[in-house]
C-alpha cells in the first residue's frame, strides 16, 4: 500500500497534522501514513516535557491550585469546560513567560473573545493559524496541542533555551559468559577446528595409522560424550534473521494466495455494485428531472410568496401599530365617558340639593315665626309704652309756658 504525500508549510497544520519539535521554517515533506491521526499525541507528549523545562508544575500549577494534566490531556475528549479553562489559563502563562503582557482569563470570560485574544497573540509571534476558532472552543484536539505548542516554543526562545544535539550513551557489549564445559562445543570452536585440521592437512602428509583397532574403538566410546556439538541460538546471528526472513516471506506468499482470490473477488463485487449504484442513478435522475423542474418552481414561487408575505407582514406590522395607538386613545375616551356617565347619572347631588332646599324652607319657617314673636314683642313694647306716656300725662299737671312752649 503507498502512502500519498503531504507538504507541511510554516503555519504548521496541514491535512490535519500539526508540526512537532524539531521542525524548523519552510516546507518540510511528511508521508501520509496510517499514524497520522496519532501524530497530535506526540505533539502533546512534547508539550508536556517543554512545560517541564519552562517549570510550570512550580510557577504555574502551584500558585493556581491546579492538578497536572496527564500526558495526552488536550489530545483527548475528558471533560470540555474544564479543558477549555485549562487552555485557557495554561495559554495565557505562556504568553507571559514569553515576553507578552496577557491578562489571565476569568472563568466568567466570553470565550469567543478570549480564544480571538490568544489567536491575535500566535499571529504576533509570526505564527499562523489557517483554521476557524471555534476549533479551539471544545479544548482538546490538535489544534489545541498546536497552540500550545507554538506558545511553548516561543517561551523557550525568550528564556535563551536551545536544542542540542542528543548524546547517547556508550553501550558497552556484555560479553556473555558461558561456562566452558567439555562436553559441549560451540559452533565457532568447530569451524575454527575445521579451518584449523584444514590447513594442517594441507602443510603435512598423510601418516598412516598404527593404532589398533580395538583400543581405537575404546578410545571412541571414551570420549563419545565429549563429541556431542550443541549449537546455542543466538538472536544477534543474521542467519537466523535470514531464516525468519524466508519464513515469513514464505507465509506472506501463502496468505496472499488465500486472500488474493478473495480481494480480487470483494473488488469485482465493489465494482459491479457502484456501477449499479450509478446507473440506477441517472435512471432515477432521468425519471425524477421533471419533478425535479416542478420542485424548482414550486420553491421559485414559494420565495416569491415568501417576499410578498414579508412586505404584507411589513405593512401589517405598522397597522397593528397605528391600532393599538387608535386603541389606547379610545380606551382614554371610554374611560372619560364613563366618568362622565357616571357623574350625570348619580342622583346623589341631586338628593343632597333636595335635603338642602328643605333644611332651608325649615329654617325659613323658623326664621319668620322668631321674626313675628320679635314683631308682636315690639309691639307690645310700643303700645305698653304709648300707654304709659298717656297715663303719665292725664297724671301730671303741665305749666303754662311749658303749655305755651308746646
Amino acid at each position: 500500500m503507498t502512502a500519498a504525500l503531504a507538504v507541511v508549510t510554516t503555519s504548521g497544520l496541514e491535512d490535519g497534522v500539526p508540526r512537532s519539535r524539531g521542525e524548523g521554517t519552510g516546507e518540510v515533506v511528511l508521508e501520509r501514513g496510517p499514524g497520522a491521526a496519532y501524530h497530535m499525541f506526540v505533539v502533546m507528549e512534547d508539550l508536556v516535557e517543554k512545560l517541564k523545562l519552562l517549570r510550570y508544575e512550580e510557577e504555574f500549577l502551584r500558585k493556581s491550585n491546579l492538578k497536572a494534566p496527564s500526558r495526552h490531556y488536550f489530545a483527548l475528549p475528558t471533560n470540555p469546560g474544564e479543558q477549555f479553562y485549562m487552555f485557557c489559563t495554561l495559554a495565557a502563562w505562556l504568553i507571559n513567560k514569553a515576553g507578552r503582557p496577557f491578562e489571565q482569563p476569568q472563568e466568567y470570560d466570553d470565550p469567543n473573545a478570549t480564544i480571538s485574544n490568544i489567536l491575535s497573540e500566535l499571529r504576533s509571534f509570526g505564527r499562523t493559524a489557517d483554521f476557524p476558532p471555534s476549533k479551539l472552543k471544545s479544548g482538546y484536539g490538535e489544534h489545541v496541542c498546536y497552540v500550545l505548542d507554538c506558545f511553548a516554543e516561543e517561551a523557550l526562545k525568550y528564556i535563551g533555551f536551545t536544542w542540542k544535539r542528543p548524546i547517547y550513551p556508550v553501550e558497552e557489549l556484555e560479553e556473555e559468559s558461558v561456562a566452558e564445559d567439555d562436553a559441549e562445543l560451540t559452533l565457532n570452536k568447530v569451524d575454527e577446528e575445521f579451518v584449523d585440521m584444514n590447513e594442517t592437512a594441507k602443510q603435512e602428509d598423510i601418516l598412516e595409522s598404527t593404532t589398533d583397532a580395538a583400543e581405537w574403538s575404546l578410545e571412541v566410546e571414551r570420549v563419545l560424550p565429549q563429541l556431542k556439538v550443541t549449537i546455542r541460538t543466538d538472536n544477534k546471528d543474521w542467519r537466523i534473521h535470514v531464516d525468519q526472513m524466508h519464513q515469513h516471506r514464505s507465509g506472506i506468499e501463502s496468505a496472499l494466495k488465500e486472500t488474493k482470490g478473495f480481494l480480487d473477488k470483494l473488488h469485482n463485487e465493489i465494482t459491479r455494485t457502484l456501477e449499479k449504484i450509478s446507473s440506477r442513478e441517472k435512471y432515477i435522475n432521468n425519471q425524477l428531472e421533471n419533478l425535479v423542474q416542478e420542485y424548482r418552481a414550486a420553491q421559485a414561487q414559494l420565495s416569491e410568496a415568501k417576499e410578498r408575505y414579508q412586505q404584507g407582514n411589513g405593512g401589517v406590522t405598522e397597522r397593528t401599530r397605528l391600532l393599538s395607538e387608535v386603541m389606547e386613545e379610545l380606551e382614554k375616551v371610554k374611560q372619560e365617558m364613563e366618568e362622565k356617565g357616571s357623574s350625570m347619572t348619580d342622583g346623589a347631588p341631586l338628593v343632597k340639593i333636595k335635603q338642602s332646599l328643605t333644611k332651608l324652607k325649615q329654617e325659613t319657617v323658623e326664621m319668620d315665626i322668631r321674626i313675628g314673636i320679635v314683631e308682636h314683642t315690639l309691639l307690645q313694647s310700643k303700645l305698653k309704652e304709648k300707654s304709659n306716656m298717656t297715663r303719665n300725662m292725664h297724671a301730671t299737671v303741665i305749666p303754662e309756658p311749658a303749655t305755651g312752649f308746646y
